[in-house]
């Protein structure tokens, strides 16, 4: 049996009680090295199985192997289905004899960064990956456009690394062909683990602030307000 499970932002308190389970249920944890890290404690006389940055099918194809001995679980930050393993996983399982493979989903961080705000998602969003590893950066400018046009509220995952520092400038950039300088946006780091930061600001301030990959940007759409520091994009509910 092979679980492709979920961990939330990184706290304890964020792993959901299925995710636990198939935790505990499993004889082998496999991952990355920062996200076996996180719940290595938690979960002693498990076997642990790790790769580190961008070895992402290694990664998948150890799972695979391991759930020919035993119960394993592939872990990924927030949900699997988000930018995580569940896809390859399931891909590559032809290639092992089709193992018995159960999805078991998260917090993943447009929900739990969103809490951290306020309610910034609170209509129609847009999540967008700024990393371009596996996605050109004309086809996510074009993304960004058009949620822009739409009106959507966005969440951005990756807004910059060392090699994309201005990445996030640039999607502002584009956002602002369609969208108020004024426009309610913000930024949370670490959500869920140590030195997590929330910043309230409006996309024309956000356009220079500084983030990383441990940042998740959200941008309100048109109707988006701060409320008592808190960032809210209202549903439309007669009051």
């Amino acid at each position: 049996m092979i679980y492709v499970v979920g961990i939330g932002p990184g706290s304890p308190a964020g792993i959901t009680a299925q995710a636990e389970a198939a935790l505990e249920a499993s004889d082998m944890i496999a991952g990355y090295d920062t996200y076996i890290d996180l719940i290595r404690e938690r979960f002693p006389g498990k076997q642990f199985l790790s790769t580190p940055m961008r070895k992402e099918p290694e990664r998948c194809r150890m799972a695979l192997e391991a759930g020919r001995k035993g119960t394993v679980s592939m872990i990924c930050s927030g949900d699997p289905g988000v930018y995580g393993m569940a896809g390859l996983m399931l891909e590559l399982a032809e290639e092992y004899g089709n193992p018995e493979i159960e999805i078991i989903p998260g917090v993943t961080a447009a929900c739990s960064g969103a809490a951290l705000l306020g309610a910034p998602l609170g209509h129609d969003f847009a999540v967008i990956s700024l990393s371009d590893l596996l996605t050109p950066w004309e086809r996510i400018a074009q993304r960004l456009d058009a949620a822009g046009r739409a009106d959507f509220c966005i969440c951005l995952y990756n807004p910059s690394s060392k090699k994309r520092g201005d990445y996030l400038k640039r999607a502002c950039e584009i956002l602002l062909e369609s969208r108020s300088p004024e426009n309610g946006a913000g930024i949370v780091r670490n959500i869920g683990r140590s030195g997590q930061s929330v910043s309230v600001m409006t996309l024309g301030q956000l356009q220079n602030a500084e983030t990383d990959m441990f940042s998740t940007v959200f941008i309100g759409n048109s109707q988006t307000k701060v409320l008592n520091g808190k960032l809210v994009t209202p549903r439309g509910y007669r009051r």
